[in-house]
């Protein structure tokens, strides 16, 4: 039995407070609107509070006291402010409006409900890259790496793009604070630690894993901060700190040595380039349009000496019958192959609809259109380039034979 002091609306009140009393629960003080919450709860013999994530309501002190003073804190959130509220003080005990009673009661017996990510070893490291033209890299690093988190990972998403870092607006985060700047900087200083990755990196709420956002640069001539040495030994990190590090990339494979006098001058292509010498694998993206599909075939032959014995997967996106014509799967599969022996491209379909209430709302496609075609196809594309197989459940015939054996090895 939980002793609950109630700073909720009314709905979520109404909704969830009956069958909380059901289940054995108690009120011990309800907390208005216009009082102090810790003056409310220093009289109060409450074990958990329910409370609203609003910052009006959910404070850092308010959190601080109930930290001291043994109080479960499990807050709701309605809305966007609420969620980035509960960010923002680093809570997790944060849930939507209409979770489930199960949920609630699981937190408030000290659970989750949900289990927390497993880390499967040191992580791979995933580069996405596409020559110029906006060919949709961003869209499909933020789409894949919220997948990848979805399926119970921990995911660090990058922006490495050191000509038009795109990740913190795509998702509605700041980025006055790049923290993939900040990460490199701590890294020539020998500094970059798991704990730093967590306070410079902005977390992303996936249903079921956990997604960690380094920011790109806010200002274009900031390149001179991500060096290739820094790059790599930022990678490196993320390597400990997440199961798949995805990475949007610049778009230019110009060694910038070759266009230079001066061999110690900074390179703007650096991060770019350490990426893709350091990635596992890299999705290589392209557009299925006539400019897009020549620009692509134009750079693969580059992309695949710079990537060695790395596998590329090339990924065309954006399909459809408007700019290719009647059967357009089958047109840029006969392009690929014809001009640049490229075979087995993964195509993703052109969903504006999704894309664009994705951008309008300042989220993943997987928040806001669930049902989204592309979402479909990235989902694909992860479970079968990226994810482990799953692990078939033994039959009942096989476990039968696994006894019978091991009775008779026992003989």
């Amino acid at each position: 039995m939980v002793a609950l002091a109630l700073a909720i609306d009314g709905n979520t009140e109404d909704r969830v407070l009956p069958a909380l009393i059901e289940r054995g629960h108690t009120v011990a003080v309800r907390i208005g609107d216009h009082a102090d919450p810790i003056a409310v709860l220093t009289d109060a013999a409450a074990t958990a509070l329910l409370v609203s994530a609003e910052p009006d309501r959910l404070t850092h002190a308010l959190l601080s006291w109930c930290d001291d003073h043994g109080i479960r804190v499990v807050a709701f959130a309605a809305t966007e402010a609420a969620v980035r509220n509960g960010q923002a003080l680093h809570l997790r005990e944060v849930l939507p409006d209409d979770a489930s009673i199960d949920d609630i009661e699981s937190l408030l017996r000290g659970g989750l409900p949900e289990p927390d990510p497993v880390r499967s070893g040191p992580g791979r490291i995933i580069s996405v890259w596409g020559p110029a033209g906006a060919p949709g890299r961003t869209t499909l690093a933020i789409t894949l790496a919220t997948e990848l988190a979805a399926s119970g990972r921990v995911v660090a998403l990058l922006d490495a793009d050191t000509y038009a870092a795109s990740i913190a607006p795509a998702l509605g985060m700041l980025d006055e604070s790049p923290g993939f700047a900040a990460a490199c900087r701590l890294a020539g200083q020998d500094g970059l630690s798991t704990a730093e990755l967590e306070r410079v990196s902005q977390p992303y709420p996936v249903r079921g894993g956990a997604l960690h956002v380094l920011t790109g640069i806010s200002r274009s001539y900031r390149w001179p901060e991500l060096s290739g040495e820094r790059v790599r030994r930022t990678l490196d990190a993320c390597r400990v700190w997440a199961d798949y590090v995805v990475v949007d990339t610049g778009f230019s494979l110009e060694n910038d040595e070759e266009i230079s006098s001066d061999l110690f001058a900074p390179r703007r292509n650096a991060a770019t380039l350490a990426c893709l010498d350091a990635a596992d694998e890299i999705f290589a993206v392209g557009a299925a349009d006539p400019i897009s599909l020549a620009r692509y075939l134009r750079a693969h032959a580059d992309l695949l000496e710079r990537a060695g014995g790395v596998p590329v997967t090339t990924v065309i996106n954006k399909v459809r019958p408007g700019a290719i014509g009647l059967n357009p799967s089958g047109q840029v599969k006969a392009t690929l192959q014809r001009f640049g022996g490229i075979g087995e491209p993964v195509l993703l379909p052109y969903d504006e609809k999704g894309t664009d209430a994705a951008l309008l709302a300042g989220k993943s496609i997987r928040d806001v259109s669930p049902k989204s075609p592309l979402l479909i196809a990235v989902h694909r594309l992860a479970r079968d380039h990226i994810l482990p197989p799953p692990e078939r459940p033994a039959s009942r015939r096989s476990r039968r034979r696994a006894t019978a054996l091991a009775r008779a090895t026992a003989v």
